[in-house]
């Protein structure tokens, strides 16, 4: 028995790497560190365009721990914390973890900044409002 998806559909060309995304961010669904996602309406050169923040609490991190890149469509934002030597713990509660958060991001969306304060990491994105376009295709006549 062959398995069917959404994406199997003859009208649907061209979508099976968003298939393949949907399916690697289904499996790596990690609750660590906890973000939040915000909407923000800004106005970028006279056209509207939509704004997004994320911001994910990463205390205990340095700006040197974190690293925040775009591969491919995805934005991805690791923090890598180190254990500091020399220290002898009687308890440790706070873990020196590491983590590593990936975010599919749609054609056009940019990265505009990233901004770490009061252990939140707050990362801006744009996409600007696409151009409506109607493309006419000739059709060729052959007897």
């Amino acid at each position: 028995m062959s398995r069917m998806t959404p994406f199997s559909s003859p009208l649907l060309l061209g979508f099976d790497t968003m298939e393949k995304t949907l399916e690697r961010i289904a499996k790596g669904s990690e609750g660590y560190p906890p973000y939040n996602i915000e909407r923000i309406q800004a106005s970028e050169d006279g056209q509207k365009a939509e704004r997004l923040r994320i911001t994910l609490a990463v205390a205990g991190f340095a700006e040197d721990d974190l690293d925040v890149s775009t591969e491919e469509n995805q934005l991805v934002i690791r923090g890598k914390q180190s254990d500091a030597e020399g220290r002898e713990y009687l308890h440790r509660g706070i873990a020196a973890r590491q983590f590593q958060r990936m975010f599919v991001l749609a054609d056009g969306m940019h990265v505009i900044g990233a901004e770490l304060k009061n252990g939140l990491l707050s990362v801006d994105l744009v996409r600007p409002e696409p151009e409506r376009m109607v493309r006419k295709i000739n059709i060729s006549v052959r007897d």
